[in-house]
């Protein structure tokens, strides 16, 4: 894979952009353009920017100033939001004859969707130098909240004051809880006008505390029936030495060793990929690459022909290599304090999936974890049809989608929309307890 540093001369010609249909060759509609793409400055300096594409609500159930607005983050790291874009959760997915056709399922039907290209030279996002690329989980925060804090000033009127969710999967389990803490922290410094309307986290199968989590591989494969004893003791073996160097700090070891757990357990399984065990093709994101390398998709989405897009950048992910085994349950842990939390994992996930979460979740210090831990797992039904378990108290959701692997949305996608909707309006089985959290709720919500 290739990673592109854009110049400066080339990147002065990006920043906001209203898309248009310009050749009768682009796949694109008028419909099916975002509804803004273009650049979000980070460095005033360098002009180091991350890449966006916007989607406003279909059918707003208020007004659009009062409208909840996500922001979907993508893992890695390293990895474009733009996979989320148009193989997950946006409103045109990219088909085998790479085109775009409608996702009945799109998180964008009742809410605002903006995808960042985080961190900076990740996707078509622009890093005017390597060593501008974050190392760690504060530096990206920061990036964000400044392209966030951009990005709701290019329309006052109509962004200023909506609620603003922080979702994501995968390696932004850190990303999310990240910016989260950050926009909590930088709020309580800023007069109110300027704060950004904060509702919450949902993350989904994301890597969030891997000293826990990477202790469960050997346990979950062995009683799934993938694995026998004499090799989960193996797994078990390899898990101990991470955690170990975890513990030493030596965080590129650490990192290492988990990679040697992970490739030891697909070499044990032989399974297309550890994401969904059901599986017998890895996912097929490499459609949104064949999509996104044509000249006139790029036009149409306000990117200079001569980028190349990749889905995981080498280069970001070796710079935050690192950053992989620390912890940011610490993060949670506030946030769960003055915001509200979603956790939800697909359940055919053998990487980040049910076991991995629910072990770091019994290790949460919060008041409410003792009280979360005895509250009824609920069946959950979309439509009479069983979608998963849902188990709930206070400000923590935590929620199993049936049927569906890393990427839930890919997999299950409307009932992935469901979830979103109603954990963000507080319906349904994702109904708001009696124990209420007034910090919690964003102001103007619908």
């Amino acid at each position: 894979m290739k990673t592109f540093i854009l110049s400066l001369s080339i990147l002065l010609l990006l920043f906001h952009f209203t898309p248009t249909i310009s050749s009768s060759s682009t796949p694109f509609t008028p419909e099916s353009l975002p509804t803004k793409s273009g650049y979000l400055v980070v460095n005033s300096t360098s002009k180091s920017s991350i890449y966006y594409t916007y989607y406003e609500a279909q059918q707003p159930v208020s007004t659009l100033e009062k409208t909840p607005l996500l922001v979907w983050l993508q893992g890695g790291p390293g990895c474009s939001s733009m996979v989320g874009n148009f193989y997950e959760l946006g409103p045109w997915r990219v088909n085998h004859k790479i085109e775009l056709e409608r996702n009945k399922g799109a998180w964008n039907r009742i809410f605002g969707l903006l995808f960042l290209d985080n961190p900076i030279g990740t996707g078509f996002s622009i890093a005017a130098t390597p060593e501008e690329i974050p190392r760690d989980q504060h530096g990206v925060a920061k990036h964000l909240f400044i392209a966030i804090k951009s990005f709701l000033a290019l329309d006052k009127a109509v962004f200023g004051n909506r609620p603003v969710y922080i979702t994501g999967e995968s390696y932004a389990g850190k990303y999310a809880p990240a910016i989260g803490y950050y926009i909590v922290r930088r709020n309580s410094e800023l007069p109110e006008t300027e704060r950004v309307n904060f509702g919450g986290i949902a993350i989904g199968n994301g890597l969030t505390d891997p000293i826990t989590q990477v202790t469960t591989h050997g346990l979950n494969a062995y009683f799934s029936g993938l694995v026998n004893e004499k090799q989960r003791l193996q797994l078990e073996e390899g898990q101990r030495a991470a955690v170990k160097l975890v513990m030493e700090r030596k965080w590129t070891e650490a990192t290492d060793a988990r990679s040697r757990v992970l490739n030891l357990l697909q070499e044990m399984t032989g399974l297309a990929t550890l994401y969904d065990i059901r599986r017998k093709i890895p996912y097929e994101s490499y459609l949104v690459e064949r999509f996104l390398s044509s000249s006139e998709v790029k036009t149409a989405l306000g990117v200079n022909k001569s980028m190349v897009w990749e889905d995981c950048s080498n280069i970001v992910g070796e710079i935050l290599h690192e950053d992989v085994m620390k912890s940011v349950k610490y993060m949670v842990e506030m946030l769960l304090q003055k915001t509200k939390v979603l956790l939800y994992q697909g359940q055919c996930d053998l990487r980040d999936g049910v076991v991995s979460v629910e072990a770091w979740l019994k290790k949460l210090k919060w008041e409410g974890v003792r009280k979360f831990e005895d509250a009824e797992r609920k069946v959950w039904k979309v439509e009479e049809e069983v979608a998963g378990y849902v188990q709930k108290w206070g400000s923590l959701t935590h929620a199993v989608v049936l049927g569906a692997g890393h990427f839930v949305p890919t997999d299950q996608a409307v009932h992935s929309q469901v979830m979103i909707e109603d954990w963000i309006l507080e319906k349904g089985i994702f109904a708001r307890d009696e124990i209420e959290i007034e910090s919690r709720c964003p102001k103007n919500f619908l």
